[in-house]
């Protein structure tokens, strides 16, 4: 099982948690290095035509989008997992804090920090506001429970830890949202391959340094 990666992509390192936490490990770390076009080689896009990272290839199957890969490899390899239970309930409110970390948490980062990095445009000011209202949304799932889909945790925290720790290093204020705060100590604290995740964060950190 091969999984090609960047180790400072907040997906890749997604991925990477939930394989630690499943107690699996991958055969090769393929590394694509996209400031360098590695993902639109021929090789690669035999792989994954869209040529987006992480993509996992276990026994011929590939597979990309990194929340598709954590459900693929807990349904799998998880045998009855907590990570991802087999309650219909349970299963269907990680998925929304999956999803709502794709389109609403991560995508916040990306759409506010991603212009200021890789085309040297100025802050908006209207994207930062929902980075805002994405920590807002978080703080209130957490008010009530101790990770954000339960009282244990699951896939979805994997997930959106390796977003929340990249606004981290990329100098976010998380100590306003006290609920997210909380949390964050508590993930850091019980998720598998949280030292792997960190130092991606460092690596990616330097975008911000410069």
């Amino acid at each position: 099982m091969d999984l090609y990666y960047r180790p400072g992509s907040a997906p890749c390192r997604a991925v990477i948690m939930t394989a630690k936490a499943i107690g699996i490990e991958f055969d090769k770390l393929i590394f694509i290095n996209t400031r360098a076009g590695d993902q639109f080689k021929p090789e690669f896009l035999k792989v994954n035509p869209q040529h987006t990272i992480p993509t996992l290839v276990d026994n011929g199957f590939a597979l990309w989008e990194s929340r598709a890969i954590m459900v693929y490899l807990a349904e799998r390899y998880g045998k009855g997992t907590p990570l991802y239970p087999p309650n219909i309930e349970q299963r269907a409110l990680i998925n929304q804090r999956l999803y709502f970390d794709m389109g609403t948490l991560y995508k916040s980062f990306a759409d506010y920090y991603y212009p200021q990095i890789f085309q040297q445009q100025a802050p908006n000011e209207e994207q930062h506001k929902k980075i805002e209202a994405a920590f807002e949304l978080l703080d209130g799932f957490l008010a009530d429970r101790s990770y954000v889909a339960g009282d244990w945790l699951t896939l979805a925290d994997i997930s959106i830890l390796a977003s929340v720790s990249t606004f981290d290093v990329a100098g976010f204020d998380l100590r306003r949202y006290g609920n997210v705060a909380r949390w964050y100590e508590l993930a850091k604290l019980n998720t598998p391959g949280w030292h792997a995740n960190w130092a991606g964060c460092l690596e990616f950190q330097k975008y911000f340094q410069k």
